[in-house]
């Protein structure tokens, strides 16, 4: 793994998929961003051992085995997910946290079965608002901080996911094997791995996870101020060609990758000249709801010289892609147009 991944931390593990990998619609398991909290296990858990309980305001308390769970009809979602602080380094002002760069992003095929059907087995009361989710990662600090998260009850209810497969194998050890929720369109924050609790409330959780951090506050601030990161911003990638790459004159092809969270992509558009004009992408390969777009610009260059790349995207919900971040004090959301620049040389010997 360390040969293909950029490790930026060993404990916990924190390893970024590299920029190749993002050009396939499905991103291999093997090089799937990897963002943990804390330390996760070795081994799979014995699933003889293993139960989900489903608790709080409820009528009926569950605990299921994993086979008790796969009896449920079985659903396969395609979901693009991002690490909250993908793209941090990239911010021209310094913030805290992990450096990722573009790779925090992957696309998968999820296998499992809706929240909802066992919310629905379980009976909500009518007290119900929120749902949190307990893993059994481990914190390495010495306060041991349970990774505990909450979701809005329409989120649970309407578009959220127990996942039990990935990409048609088994869920890989450390992507939560053998059971994470998934909030589709929402942040990797939002997802949490190794579940073995699930809690219905009457208001968000309250814990350091959803508290301190996984907000969007000023340097200084209350964390508790700020919002709190929920679904993936629109937000377009220049995976090729790449930064700094010299190149020769000609038709060079543009190609990245789009996406917005619960949206759709409308259409990517591509500058060449800091802003000056805009060209259309075309936006190629598969569609499907909560998954990326990737598109194409082919580039007809006839002079040499640097040349700075953008890119931005819109979606349909009408939102566009902001020409620069929104600075925050952990770094989250990065999706500036101007942070994802490429600045690419065209060697003047190369001219026709």
């Amino acid at each position: 793994m360390k040969k293909k991944m950029r490790v930026m931390t060993e404990k916990p593990l924190n390893a970024e998929t590299p920029a190749q990998h993002l050009r396939t619609w499905i991103t291999d398991n093997a090089v799937f961003f990897k963002r943990n909290q804390g330390q996760f296990m070795d081994a799979p858990i014995n699933l003889s051992d293993w139960k989900l309980n489903l608790e709080g305001l409820v009528n009926k308390k569950i605990s299921l085995t994993f086979d008790e769970i796969r009896r449920f009809p079985k659903v396969e979602v395609a979901d693009t997910m991002e690490c909250s602080g993908n793209s941090r380094s990239l911010l021209k002002v310094k913030a805290s946290g992990n450096p990722w760069t573009i790779g925090g992003v992957g696309n998968a095929i999820w296998g499992g079965i809706w929240l909802k059907d066992l919310l629905d087995k379980a009976e909500l009361k009518d007290e119900a608002q929120h749902v949190s989710f307990e893993g059994f990662d481990k914190s390495l600090g010495r306060a041991g901080i349970k990774f505990i998260r909450s979701i809005p009850i329409d989120k649970a209810m309407s578009s959220t996911l127990l996942a039990y497969e990935m990409n048609g194998q088994p869920l890989p050890v450390e992507h939560g094997y053998p059971l994470r929720a998934l909030a589709l369109g929402w942040t990797g924050a939002n997802c949490v791995k190794w579940l073995h609790r699930i809690e219905v409330l009457d208001q968000p959780y309250e814990g350091f996870f959803m508290d301190k951090v996984y907000r969007v506050f000023q340097k200084g601030a209350d964390p508790g101020s700020g919002e709190a990161v929920k679904d993936i911003q629109v937000k377009s990638i220049i995976i090729e060609p790449a930064k700094d790459q010299v190149l020769s004159a000609g038709i060079v092809p543009v190609r990245g990758a789009a996406y917005a969270g619960e949206a759709g992509i409308d259409y990517v558009e591509v500058s060449v000249d800091q802003g000056a004009t805009w060209h259309r992408a075309e936006l190629i390969g598969i569609e499907q709801p909560y998954a990326w777009r990737h598109w194409e610009f082919l580039w007809e260059v006839k002079s040499g010289g640097d040349y700075t790349i953008m890119a931005r995207a819109a979606d349909t919900n009408g939102r566009l892609q902001p020409e620069t971040a929104h600075w925050n004090a952990l770094g989250y959301g990065n999706n500036g147009v101007r942070e994802h620049a490429v600045t690419v040389c065209i060697d003047p010997k190369q001219l026709p």
